[in-house]
């Protein structure tokens, strides 16, 4: 891609998710490119710690803070060589394709809770109207997730112009990554889970793990981060079982104390349902060296781990249990599998290789 050629990524708010993969962009083609936010960071997510990015970065322009950026924001639609468009208002993407402009939509899977949506008369003529109403434009689909392709392809949008994608939050690089091996094992941390506790997530099935292997006679340190709606119900769940001795809620906590405690874990978690568009937290995961459970319906997961090499995917909670306990009885396999997840991040999904192969993509579309 020409260093004269501009790139504007359109998104609701800056997060730590975006903003590596943003400033990797930024270092290749400097001033050419921006991302414009177009709302503030929830009040919710700074409560939990994160940080106000929207104002941290020259090249962030901030459209809901005043007329002129909103005005410029829209000018950038019209004129910007290559334009991406996240959780944005649509108002810029019918602007970009009144001139045909090279266009790219980042997205999670649109029907998480079930295809049969598509039965409902404002969702099918929404999706008609913003996605199959362009097949025929220099329009493509940068895919957060391995069903979103596939969903869309139920209206006709983006056949045969769709691309892995996803989430790049930061990868960390371990001088010494046996030293990271030796802080798991001498950690008592066996399990870790952390995701808020509402429905979707599931934090019933680690608890519901938890039981059998305390029931077979394993020892083992579960912890769990977070907090929400079903915080009192899994709190009950622990004191009727008597789990309280193996399983630790934590609460909840900011990005960075996450990441430390996936540090210590030997083995992650992650239990969501088919509304988990991505699950950025698989990344994180997986780049400190967890070995990995996954649910096969999280849209990451078959994008990101090779089930048996870099991690392990389950079905059901008949697997979900089996590939525990594989994990807690093989040391060696733990290990293998962690530092296979920990390549991966390192390797291919990270942000650097993220952005060079974006741009790569796009310059070819560009020379047709």
């Amino acid at each position: 891609m020409k260093k004269d050629h501009t790139v504007v990524f359109y998104s609701n708010f800056m997060n730590h998710h975006q903003l590596y993969f943003c400033l990797e962009m930024r270092k290749r083609l400097g001033d050419g490119f921006t991302f414009v936010a177009t709302e503030d960071v929830p009040a919710k997510r700074l409560e939990l710690g994160y940080h106000d990015l929207n104002h941290k970065y020259g090249f962030i322009l901030n459209a809901q803070d005043s007329p002129e950026n909103a005005a410029k924001a829209l000018e950038l639609a019209k004129t910007c060589d290559i334009m991406i468009l996240g959780s944005a208002p649509e108002v810029y993407l019918r602007e970009r394709m009144k001139a045909n402009k090279l266009t790219f939509r980042f997205t999670e899977r649109p029907l998480k809770t079930g295809r049969g949506k598509l039965l409902r008369p404002k969702t099918l003529k929404r999706m008609l109207q913003t996605h199959t109403k362009y097949c025929f434009k220099r329009f493509y689909l940068l895919c957060a997730g391995a069903y979103t392709a596939k969903d869309f392809a139920l209206v006709g949008a983006y056949l045969g112009k769709a691309y892995k994608w996803g989430y790049y939050p930061p990868v960390k690089r371990y001088d010494d990554l046996e030293k990271l091996l030796e802080l798991k094992q001498s950690s008592d941390a066996s399990i870790l889970w952390t995701a808020r506790f509402i429905e979707w997530k599931h934090p019933e099935a680690p608890l519901t793990i938890a039981k059998r292997l305390r029931d077979e006679g394993y020892h083992f340190r579960m912890n769990l981060i977070g907090g929400g709606v079903l915080e009192e119900k899994i709190k009950s769940f622990i004191q009727e079982n008597g789990l309280a001795d193996c399983v630790h809620l934590l609460g909840t906590m900011s990005p960075d104390e996450v990441r430390r405690h996936m540090e210590e874990a030997k083995i992650f978690l992650f239990t969501s349902d088919r509304n988990e568009g991505w699950g950025a937290v698989l990344n994180e995961a997986m780049n400190s060296g967890c070995a990995v459970v996954a649910n096969r319906a999280i849209g990451s997961v078959p994008f990101l781990i090779r089930d048996g090499e870099n991690g392990l995917i389950y079905r059901n909670e008949k697997e979900l249990y089996q590939k525990v306990k594989f994990l807690l009885n093989g040391k060696d396999a733990r290990e293998r599998i962690g530092i296979r997840a920990y390549q991966t991040m390192v390797e291919l999904w990270n942000p650097e290789t993220a952005a060079e192969r974006f741009l790569a993509l796009a310059e070819a579309l560009s020379n047709g």
